[in-house]
């Protein structure tokens, strides 16, 4: 799904990565958010991770052991990773800039994690190609990535979580902000939104004020990056943000 830019100048491009069992019908507030703020923004549908395939995992399962085999399968992962580049190598050539951002949740955090530079347990490696990265419900360590499996990223990157953005398994939300605390300094912002689940940020269950906050700490952290200037500490009433 595009969302072309409202302004007359393109900024750059931000492909949208979404979590397993989604699709490029999803996360319409972030496509829309993105356009408004001068973006060539694209939903990328990943048919290999997508409402299919999770049903064939979760067939006579669990659902969680069906998610954690999806999860881990680096297949899943390469195919994101073209679909990506294509998305990319399209929007690219319909915007007069080449700046590109990465947005990616859940599974797609862990994309977009993967894509920046951040070591896995898959034996997966990927060349940072983004200017900026944000990743929405990252994973800390366990069944996709070691400990310190981040402190290599030396690019921008935005984390968000929610006090109930529980991971698979019932971990705690805490387990989320790992990633930060890892990353060495230079631009690195997590947004923790008090009373936000898993789902509300994908636009479902009671999320506005979770989209909105979203939408908010976004467009700071673009105007940061775009300014060099990520040091900057802001404030945005109902959530928590952490920079370094």
């Amino acid at each position: 799904m595009v969302y072309k830019p409202n302004a007359s100048e393109c900024k750059g491009v931000a492909i949208i990565s979404h979590g397993a069992g989604g699709s490029e019908k999803g996360y319409t507030y972030l496509g829309a958010a993105m356009s408004d703020f001068g973006y060539l923004a694209v939903v990328v549908g990943h048919q290999e991770s997508g409402l299919q395939a999770v049903q064939e995992q979760i067939s006579g399962k669990i659902l969680s052991d069906g998610l954690a085999k999806l999860i881990t399968d680096p297949n899943a992962y390469q195919a994101r990773f073209m679909d990506i580049a294509v998305a990319k190598e399209w929007a690219q050539s319909q915007c007069n800039s080449k700046d590109a951002v990465l947005i990616g949740h859940s599974m797609g955090a862990a994309t977009v994690m993967m894509e920046a530079g951040a070591r896995n347990k898959l034996n997966i490696a990927e060349e940072s190609k983004f200017k900026a990265y944000i990743a929405i419900s990252p994973q800390g360590s366990g069944l996709i990535f070691p400990e310190n499996a981040w402190s290599d990223i030396n690019q921008p990157v935005l984390m968000l979580t929610g006090t109930q953005d529980k991971e698979l398994g019932g971990l705690s939300w805490e387990t989320r902000t790992e990633p930060f605390n890892n990353m060495k300094s230079s631009c690195k912002w997590l947004g923790v939104i008090d009373g936000a689940t898993h789902m509300n940020f994908a636009g479902r269950g009671l999320s506005k004020k979770t989209e909105s906050l979203t939408v908010q700490v976004i467009r700071e952290f673009l105007n940061a990056v775009q300014t060099s200037d990520c040091k900057q500490l802001i404030e945005v009433p109902g959530m928590r943000i952490s920079v370094k």
